[in-house]
């Protein structure tokens, strides 16, 4: 077997499992789950009508690429979404089943084995993905810690340029899970300068781009970023987005990879031995989601609603604010967070997620810890329910 399967820890949502085992939630109250970010607004019907009128597709073999059709409708949707020239849909642009594998897939490609103390740099706390596809690529993950005083912010120069020498991939997310960090300009600015200096790709994790409460400020994306920096090709960077939160089409399995076409010709011949192409039918249902707006621009209403009304609601007693994008509040808990998740279980039947799960300990500390990750993913009315029931827990602490 693979030794490197040892070195992989418990997904957070096993270890949330493993903590709660025993514990009886209050008969009281029904249950409210605020720990996994999985959408639960309802799929748009134009995507649904898509997916069944082009099931005739299950009957083909897909290519790896995809269709000119799907890689054209992304394609454009960047042009529009990022404000940069249409990128090179044969080159630049390819068709991925969701974020997740291709963040994944993505460290299995760009790792040089035969390079020793290779190192992927990504945040902490972090989607734990990064971490297992560097570990199985060969490679040694290196936590950089994302902290309230600086305001949740990847900071390039915590690392020495020792480490960075040997650093072949940097794992970013922006908008950030869990804390909703967006990053600036000129924190692009100074990472694009390093990646150009010590020759390492940069992965850019966007699954929660479209997801922000001003309808007239977008969150910045990395193309962006480097088209405003100068950089046309793109170089050393490689975008990751997907349409399960954009959408609510988590089960879709359904996103795309943009950027270096370098880099991106080495990924497509990864996964044509990987597997990864995409159904046909998925991809119709793909061109129908990333061609309309209107459902996108609703869902965005909808949790901007929710973070309305439940963030002053918890602030009263868990330090939060409204984060720049994304559907998550970071909340500072009062005593430990896995103890405050099980109690609050056990008491008010809420489930929320231990942010020390997200996290693993570098420079001696876990800034995930004594911080929950709430997920706005339910209703309004059940947003703001879990919220008056974790203010009673809090008053009983």
């Amino acid at each position: 077997m693979n030794p490197d399967l040892a070195r992989l820890q418990p997904y957070p949502f096993e270890r949330l499992r493993q903590l709660c085992l025993g514990v009886s939630p209050a008969p009281t109250f029904r249950e409210i789950r605020l720990s996994i970010g999985e959408p639960q607004h309802a799929t748009p019907i134009l995507i649904q009508q898509a997916l069944a009128e082009h099931l005739a597709g299950l009957a083909q073999y897909p290519n790896t690429q995809g269709t000119r059709g799907v890689r054209e409708a992304i394609g454009q949707w960047i042009a529009r979404r990022y404000a940069v020239p249409l990128l090179d849909v044969e080159t630049q642009v390819l068709p991925v089943n969701g974020s997740r594998e291709a963040l994944f897939a993505f460290a299995q490609t760009v790792i040089d084995r035969t390079r020793p103390q290779a190192k992927v740099v990504c945040p902490n706390p972090f989607y734990q993905i990064y971490e297992g596809a560097a570990l199985l690529a060969g490679a040694e993950p290196i936590y950089l810690n994302t902290l309230p005083e600086n305001g949740f912010a990847m900071d390039w120069t915590a690392l020495a340029e020792s480490v960075w020498r040997d650093v072949q991939l940097v794992y970013v997310c922006s908008p950030a899970n869990p804390t909703g960090n967006v990053m600036t300009l000129e924190s692009w600015r100074a990472l694009f300068a390093l990646a150009d200096r010590h020759d390492f790709v940069i992965a850019s994790d966007e699954c929660y781009s479209e997801i922000y409460s001003d309808e007239n400020a977008p969150p910045l994306g990395a193309l962006t970023a480097a088209k405003q920096l100068g950089r046309d090709d793109y170089r050393h960077l490689v975008v990751f987005s997907s349409l399960s939160k954009r959408s609510n089409v988590p089960g879709l399995r359904s996103g795309f990879v943009a950027g270096d076409a370098e880099v991106l010709k080495k990924f497509l011949l990864y996964r044509t031995y990987h597997g990864g192409a995409m159904n046909p039918a998925v991809q119709a249902a793909s061109i129908a989601a990333w061609n309309d707006e209107a459902h996108v621009q609703d869902n965005r209403r909808r949790y901007a609603e929710k973070f309305a009304a439940v963030t002053p609601l918890i602030a009263r007693h868990l330090p939060c604010t409204i984060p720049d994008a994304g559907f998550y509040l970071w909340a500072k808990t009062p005593i430990a967070d896995t103890e405050f998740a099980r109690q609050l279980l056990q008491q008010k039947n809420v489930a929320v997620l231990p942010g020390s799960y997200l996290g693993r300990v570098a420079d001696g500390i876990n800034p995930g810890e004594n911080f929950i990750r709430l997920a706005l993913v339910t209703s309004l009315e059940d947003c703001i329910e879990a919220a008056h029931r974790i203010n009673d827990f809090c008053l009983s602490l």
